[in-house]
C-alpha cells in the first residue's frame, strides 16, 4: 500500500505543494501534473458534476504517477466519502464544515474501526488489488488519510477550534468565496472582516497543531504562504490556469499584432 507522502511531508514540518481539478478528467491528467511538479492534485465532485466513476478514472490513471490523489466530496454523507477512498483517494477535503459534529462524522466515514465506522473491503483499488494482513491494511489506511475540513460560513467560523481540534483532522481550507457570501461581503477578499476571519482560521490551525490550506491564482501570493502560516499550497484550479495562460498568450499576439511587431 501506498504511503501517503503529502501527510508525511507537512507532519514533519515541511510545505507541499499541489493543484486542484474541476474540468479535466482526462486519461493523462494526473501524469501531467504530476512532471510539472504537482505533489497533489484535488479532484473535485461539489462543483464539477463529476461521478463516483469519473473520480475512479482520473485517479487509477494518476497511479503511475508520484501524485497523492485527494478529493472533495459533493457534501458529508458517508457513501460519497467511503466510495472515494476505495476507488484511491488517500485525502479528503470536506466542503461547509460547520461543527465539530460534521467533522466527527466524516473522520469516521473515513476511517476503519476502531477509529471509525468504514465499511472494511480490500484487495480493491485502495489496496492494489493486493492481499495482506487485514488489521495492519486497516492501520495503515487511518495512519495516511489526509483529512481537511474546509471553514465556508460564519457558523464554520464561530466553531473553529472546535472542529480543528476533532481528532483526524489534519487541515483546514478556507473557502474564500462562500465565507465572504457568508459574511456578507461576497468576494471582498480585502475587507477586513475577511482578513480577520483568515487570521483567525490560521492562528487556531496553529494552536492545535494543524496545517493551514492556501489556495489561490497566484503564483507569487502561493509562495509567500508559509511566511503568513499556511503550508498546503493549492494552485487552484485546471480551468483557470488554462484560461489564465490563453489570456496572456492572446494578450501578446494582438499587442503584437496591432503594434506592427512581427
Amino acid at each position: 500500500m501506498r504511503d501517503n507522502r503529502v501527510k508525511q511531508t507537512l507532519a514533519a514540518g515541511g510545505v507541499s505543494l499541489g493543484t486542484m481539478n474541476i474540468e479535466f478528467a482526462t486519461t493523462g491528467v494526473g501524469r501531467i501534473m504530476a512532471e510539472a511538479g504537482a505533489e497533489f492534485c484535488v479532484f473535485d465532485m461539489e462543483h464539477s458534476g463529476w461521478s463516483t466513476e469519473t473520480v475512479r478514472q482520473v485517479i487509477a490513471t494518476s497511479r503511475c504517477a508520484d501524485l497523492v490523489p485527494f478529493v472533495r466530496p459533493p457534501t458529508t454523507q458517508y457513501h460519497l466519502i467511503s466510495r472515494v477512498l476505495d476507488v484511491g483517494a488517500m485525502g479528503l477535503v470536506i466542503p461547509l464544515v460547520n461543527s465539530a459534529e460534521q467533522a466527527k462524522f466524516a473522520v469516521e466515514c473515513a476511517m476503519y474501526p476502531p477509529r471509525g465506522k468504514r465499511g472494511c473491503a480490500f484487495a480493491l483499488a485502495h489496496d492494489d488489488y493486493r492481499g495482506g494482513d487485514l488489521t495492519a491494511k486497516m492501520q495503515h489506511t487511518n495512519d495516511n488519510v489526509f483529512l481537511i475540513a474546509q471553514i465556508e460560513t460564519e457558523e464554520g467560523l464561530r466553531n473553529v477550534d472546535a472542529i480543528v481540534s476533532t481528532p483526524g483532522v489534519d487541515a483546514l481550507w478556507i473557502g474564500q468565496f462562500d465565507l465572504t457570501t457568508s459574511l456578507g461581503i461576497p468576494g471582498q477578499f480585502d475587507h477586513p472582516k475577511f482578513q480577520d476571519a483568515t487570521k483567525r482560521i490560521v492562528e487556531a490551525c496553529h494552536r492545535h497543531n494543524k496545517v493551514a490550506t492556501l489556495a489561490v491564482m497566484n503564483p507569487d501570493e502561493l509562495a509567500a504562504g508559509p511566511e503568513n502560516g499556511f503550508r498546503l499550497l493549492v494552485y487552484a484550479a485546471d480551468l483557470w490556469i488554462y484560461q489564465q495562460a490563453l489570456r496572456r498568450c492572446f494578450r501578446t499576439v494582438r499587442d503584437k499584432l496591432s503594434s506592427g511587431v512581427t
